[in-house]
């Protein structure tokens, strides 16, 4: 199976096929579900030339296409025709049939978000010119496997690991609905993660009838009602799904490539995740890898709908579990030994760091060397400051950096 990782920006693509990605998706601007992603630029399409090598690269025009958006994608075909892309991401089928004009050599992926669940469906995206169908979160194993037996002449993807929308198929209002963000024009706010409170709201002064309601922590006075049915109200926040146990069961079922969902996510977490199911994927000694992934920050994890329709184990009223906190990664060697250091969070000599790599679980040092941008030590530095490091631990370019919270 192909291993195919999220890549929020042009550092993200190098570190996902550094820490084992066969492929990767990007995303194109105003075009792609992660709009707020720094995503990929024009300017920098001879960097992603050279770090994708011989790897896939994929591009996500996955939104839904208003006529405005339409002509501005038209307007773009010159442009996107310079990136590299073995395949486009879409959703939307006037999106689909530009495309495959413009690039008749490029392959069509059809997103999650077409909510593509049964083989009569696969069957009508294929006639269509789509060469991949990446199956709706909603399909079971059971599913894909009747899918695969039905149209065998077709590549399927699914999500195995990240985030998951309470909404089907990720076609949710919620957030243009609360904070006038559309999530199916890439711009979600996560409305389903905030923080509310149940209030008695009464909707008329001079009434003295009050009605439950939600009241968002950043938004006082503003109410939501609650309606029940059956005496239950539907609560929003999922779990995040992780698959690693279950690799087989999806080859066997007939899936093509499994997918890390996490644009938005770190550095971090997509060296990590990704190397977690490199090593599940190819090694019989990966258990180290994937308790590394309790490491990063997620939420309770879930197998979601994969073994049961319903999966009533997928809300959670838990916020983010962070073990760690990402420090920096690991720059240039130097002729003296010393390595360059990108900062995201400050660092001291007052606790020890750990540094993970594609091949190394996790080792820990406490007697590291700060040097600042003059090459002068010290014992702290600041995000984003100019900074080396010296260590007794054998790093290399690459590596991440990060330190226990507690």
């Amino acid at each position: 199976m192909e291993l195919l990782s999220p890549a929020g920006d042009l550092e993200k693509l190098r570190i996902a096929y550094a820490y084992g990605a066969d492929a990767a998706y990007v995303g194109l601007g105003k075009f792609s579900l992660r709009a707020r992603a720094i995503n990929v630029h024009e300017a920098e399409i001879e960097a992603i030339k050279k770090i994708k090598g011989n790897r896939k690269l994929y591009g996500t025009i996955n939104i839904l296409f208003h006529e405005e958006d339409i002509q501005a994608l038209e307007s773009q075909l010159e442009v996107i025709a310079e990136y590299p892309f073995d395949a486009f991401i879409v959703s939307d089928l006037g999106a689909a049939e530009l495309l495959r004009h413009r690039f008749p050599e490029i392959r069509l992926h059809l997103s999650t978000q077409a909510s593509c669940l049964n083989s009569r469906a696969v069957r009508a995206y294929k006639h269509l010119g789509f060469s991949r169908i990446i199956l709706g979160r909603e399909a079971s194993l059971d599913d894909i496997k009747r899918i695969r037996d039905a149209v065998d002449d077709i590549e399927l993807e699914t999500f195995v690991h990240g985030a998951m929308c309470m909404a089907y198929s990720g076609r949710c209002l919620l957030s243009a609905f609360m904070a006038n963000r559309s999530a199916n024009q890439g711009d979600c706010a996560h409305s389903c993660r905030w923080d509310y409170r149940i209030m008695q709201h009464s909707q008329n002064t001079e009434s003295d009838e009050y009605q439950i309601a939600l009241e968002e922590k950043q938004r006082p006075n503003e109410y939501f009602p609650i309606y029940e049915e059956d005496g239950y109200s539907t609560i929003l926040s999922s779990k995040d799904l992780c698959m690693i146990d279950h690799l087989s069961e999806l080859e066997s079922a007939g899936v093509s490539s499994i997918k890390i969902e996490g644009r938005m996510k770190s550095l971090y977490y997509v060296a990590t995740v990704t190397r977690a199911y490199r090593k599940a994927l190819d090694t019989a000694d990966w258990k180290p890898f994937r308790d590394e992934l309790f490491h990063v920050s997620h939420r309770e994890f879930t197998t979601g709908f994969y073994y049961d329709h319903e999966a009533s184990d997928v809300q959670t009223t838990e916020s983010y579990i962070r073990p760690y906190l990402f420090i920096g990664i690991v720059g240039e060697r130097r002729a003296d030994g010393l390595f360059a250091l990108h900062l995201k969070n400050s660092i001291s000599h007052e606790k020890p760091i750990e540094f993970i790599g594609p091949d190394i679980v996790a080792a820990t040092d406490d007697a590291f060397e700060l040097f600042d941008e003059a090459l002068q030590p010290v014992n702290m530095l600041h995000h984003h400051q100019k900074a080396f490091i010296r260590t007794s631990v054998p790093i290399q370019t690459d590596y991440i950096v990060r330190r226990p919270r507690l």
